[in-house]
């Protein structure tokens, strides 16, 4: 699932390589699927498309978007797979392939759900909206984002749901929230009024330090780029660890369901309170 470290790893990607490249066929889905969304019929976006110029990429909260010399904006969100192939490299499945005239062929897949969506700047979708307008981890004003979002929340919220849910953080889910709570060694169902000046103050600083070494490294592990590589993070809790153990400790790492996704932790390194304590 693309998260921030992966929207900016794959806008980097697709701004240095189809920057300058000129659409030459849109082609529509080879099969529906029921949770791929298109901002009207995917069989008009080569009409919309061709003969436009690529002329740059971005990346925001769970966004990859490619703007054209057209002014139209081609959004992904995180969902989606990318793949920058040759023709007939390209799967026989897809939601969406664009077919540049050197030859070169994106290719847009969707597993479980997404969004595909060709718009003029005027797109008002909570997600995307609430993306764009985040505020950056690696900006000055995130600290004061970060405490005031911290202000707004119940006292007893999680820190799971602290960070990764109601899109106060885009960016930050439920895979790069593991190693954030464990540089941080915050249990992911720790309530935030049990945390110390301190230990706020350490889960501030994990989320800019984890997300920035991810992004420098080309995404996580348990993802893949542009070009299908993984990304040369080595996630530490991760269904990739899971059978290894605490990298600090050596102890189990635990696996458990919780707010709709599975969370992975060590029960040592980031320990509950003690009943009634802070």
């Amino acid at each position: 699932m693309i998260e921030l470290p992966e929207a900016l790893t794959l806008a980097k990607e697709l701004k240095e390589a189809l920057t300058g490249k000129t659409v030459a066929r849109v082609l529509p889905p080879t099969k529906p699927h029921r949770f791929c969304w298109f901002n009207g019929e995917a069989a008009d976006y080569e009409g919309r498309l061709r003969g436009s110029k690529v002329v740059s990429a971005r990346g925001f909260g769970i966004y990859v978007e490619i703007l054209f010399d057209s002014g139209l904006k081609l959004a992904v969100n995180d969902g989606v797979n990318l793949r920058l192939l040759s023709p007939e490299a390209a799967p026989g499945d897809y939601q969406l392939l664009i077919q540049f005239s050197d030859g070169a062929a994106l290719v847009f897949t969707v597993a479980m759900y997404g969004g595909i969506v060709l718009h003029d700047g005027g797109l008002d979708d909570e997600y995307y909206c609430k993306s764009l307008a985040g505020v950056s981890p690696f900006s000055p004003e995130f600290e004061q984002h970060f405490y005031e979002a911290l202000g707004r929340c119940k006292p007893k919220i999680s820190a799971k749901a602290f960070l990764a849910t109601q899109q106060r953080f885009p960016g930050i889910g439920n895979g790069t929230l593991q190693d954030i709570l464990f540089a941080a060694g915050v249990n992911p169902r720790r309530g935030m009024d049990t945390l110390t000046g301190a230990e706020r103050e350490r889960l501030l600083s994990s989320v800019v330090s984890v997300l920035g070494e991810m992004t420098e490294k080309g995404g996580r592990d348990t993802e893949k780029d542009l070009y299908g590589k993984n990304g040369g993070y080595l996630t530490k809790m991760s269904k990739n660890t899971l059978a290894q153990g605490c990298p600090a400790c050596g102890g189990s790492i635990v696996k458990e369901a919780y707010l709709g996704g599975s969370v992975y932790y060590c029960p040592r390194c980031q320990a509950m309170p003690a009943k009634g304590g802070k």
